[in-house]
């Protein structure tokens, strides 16, 4: 059973303390690789910074950054500061992320979304290389900024997609892909945007990296489980963004519902749009060998690194399924 590469996706809950305590155990447990998710957790390029002190072999992924909350200069100057802690180590994902973040949380437009990220990963990748700022473009802008202190070695930046025009720009301009929340019928016609992208351009798409963050548990409560992936993401199907993304890959009815729903503050609605079906799509839960096999579905259809995300906040619950799928249990 080919489960390609695992690494395991941070935060955990509850502290710092249990996040970089789990870097230190994927590492003994043969995982590859920590992605850590900004959204409304600690710092994510922070808990990076942390995570490379207390790691030696792990890669150590940003599975994505906002480009709209902070400055293609900061993320740039964050990217080669990390890049000089953990040379060869880091990686930068970047994407547009959802209204509800980029809207009603930091209280920024969310305009022009592949544009921006566009914009972004040129601006930044040009910094990391020590050239001077002098960028005009449609919806970033900075002059005469150089980095004073530069990545030890190259920083790859992957681009986090969804849908097809952001598909196709990370096939173009990414150094890999980072996607998630998705059946795994849709990853051909995913790849399929991918590989338009990377041809505009002259490269092979097989050799862009996907990375996929899959809400994960080991269980024999399928039932709790799917109650547990309901509350922790309804409200990412309720943002446009995610609801499109739903609809355009099979579940248009699920997304009407879902969005219809929140529209009308009807919970019986919402719940009615997050349906067994769909969940039971998404999620990945039952026994070690169910998730093991979901994964390398996943793997089989094209995905090559699978951040584990475990769908719980019980400390037991996540030691067993980070336990019970680590590379070196297998």
């Amino acid at each position: 059973m080919d489960l390609g590469k695992l690494g395991i996706s941070l935060p955990v809950p509850p502290d710092l303390r249990t996040c970089l305590w789990w870097a230190q155990r994927a590492e003994d447990l043969g995982y590859e690789s920590v992605w850590i998710a900004d959204t409304n957790g600690p710092d994510p390029f922070a808990l990076a910074a942390a995570v490379c002190q207390v790691t030696q072999r792990l890669r150590v992924g940003i599975a994505v950054s906002p480009v709209y909350t902070r400055t293609p200069g900061v993320l740039a100057q964050a990217a080669a500061t990390l890049g000089q802690l953990a040379p060869g180590r880091f990686i930068l994902g970047l994407g547009s992320s959802s209204h509800a973040i980029v809207e009603q949380w930091h209280g920024l437009p969310f305009e022009k979304p592949v544009t921006r990220v566009r914009e972004t990963v040129e601006l930044v990748r040009a910094l990391l290389k020590g050239e001077k700022s002098a960028f005009e473009g449609k919806t970033v802008k900075s002059r005469g900024l150089r980095l004073f202190v530069l990545p030890s070695a190259p920083v790859p930046i992957y681009v986090g997609a969804l849908r097809p025009p952001m598909l196709e720009l990370a096939g173009e301009i990414g150094d890999g892909v980072a996607v998630n929340l998705f059946p795994v019928e849709a990853l051909a016609r995913m790849r399929e945007h991918i590989a338009i992208g990377a041809q505009r351009i002259g490269r092979d798409p097989k050799a862009l990296e996907i990375v996929c963050r899959h809400q994960v548990m080991v269980t024999n409560d399928r039932q709790a489980a799917r109650e547990l992936f309901r509350s922790a993401l309804t409200g990412y199907f309720a943002t446009p963004v995610y609801n499109r993304f739903a609809a355009w890959y099979g579940f248009e009815e699920e997304a009407r519902w879902i969005a219809e729903g929140f529209r009308k503050g009807d919970r019986a609605l919402t719940r009615k749009g997050m349906s067994d079906r769909f969940v039971d799509a998404l999620a990945i839960f039952g026994s070690i060998e169910e998730c093991r096999q979901r994964i390398a579905d996943y793997v089989a259809a094209g995905v090559n690194t699978t951040a584990i995300s475990v769908l719980s906040f019980d400390p037991e619950v996540i030691r067993a399924t980070l336990e019970g799928l680590a590379p070196a249990r297998a």
